[in-house]
């Protein structure tokens, strides 16, 4: 017995066969994932590397007495790191947000009061990233490049204004959860367990045991071949895209 297919039919399913070979093999490919999802503007949260290099970040927003132990520990380690800073923060430690970009620290901006960034209009936006910025060109006699959104909330327009002041939201792909009460050990394991090549570490500069626990941290990167740098040591500034994960590649 024969099965008659009709010539049109046997087209449109080769047709459709073809179609879903395209659309799988797209589905595969970052760069072009990148793009169906550029409606939606990420981040950096890590960076492709085929270095073993990390960054260390410290939020400062509440408190300062720890600052100048948690750079010793950094120093001693031959380790580096970055402090994004709050506004309020800089007007409140003038002394101390000088004294880590003195020691060889970057400086990123946090916000001038450490608001919910995307519940913001744009003006307002700018106004909080300006007016932290001012204060951070006193202290550097340098632009600002990095921004991180308080609470880690950002949307399309808190990149846009910053993508026309020239700098890069900057998120983290390992948070250690010190802000949360954890011992030095839980969060060491936190942050070993989870670091890889181009890692972006959240931590707080004046979280409960976070002088526990950089010791460990450090140690273990170093048993492990990391080392922790600043960010413009790692993040890409141009020729790159961002992948559907907030992980940046350099294009090749």
């Amino acid at each position: 017995m024969f099965i008659v297919i009709k010539k049109s039919k046997l087209i449109l399913a080769v047709l459709l066969i073809a179609i879903l070979c395209i659309a799988a093999s797209l589905c595969f490919n970052p760069k072009v994932t990148s793009a169906f999802s550029a409606a939606k503007k990420l981040p950096v949260y890590s960076v492709e590397c085929s270095e073993k290099k990390v960054a260390l970040t410290f939020d400062a927003a509440w408190g300062a007495d720890k600052t100048s132990q948690i750079m010793d520990i950094l120093e001693k380690y031959e380790m580096s790191a970055t402090f994004f800073l709050v506004g309020f923060w800089i007007d409140k430690y003038p002394e101390k947000a000088k004294e880590i970009f003195e020691r060889g620290f970057l400086l990123g901006n946090h916000s001038a009061n450490h608001l919910h960034m995307n519940k913001l209009s744009a003006e307002d936006m700018a106004r909080e990233i300006e007016t932290t910025n001012a204060k951070l060109k006193e202290i550097t006699n340098e632009d600002t490049v990095f921004f991180r959104a308080p609470f880690g909330e950002y949307n399309n327009t808190l990149i846009e204004v910053l993508e026309e002041k020239n700098m890069l939201c900057v998120q983290w792909d390992v948070d250690s959860l010190d802000w949360k009460g954890l011992t030095g050990a839980q969060i060491a394991e936190r942050i070993l367990s989870r670091v890889k090549n181009g890692s972006i570490i959240l931590c707080h500069n004046n979280s409960d045991y976070i002088l526990q626990a950089l010791p460990l941290v450090l140690l273990g990167l170093k048993n492990k071949g990391y080392k922790s740098v600043k960010l413009n040591e790692l993040v890409l500034r141009e020729d790159y895209y961002i992948d559907n994960n907030g992980r940046q590649h350099k294009n090749k």
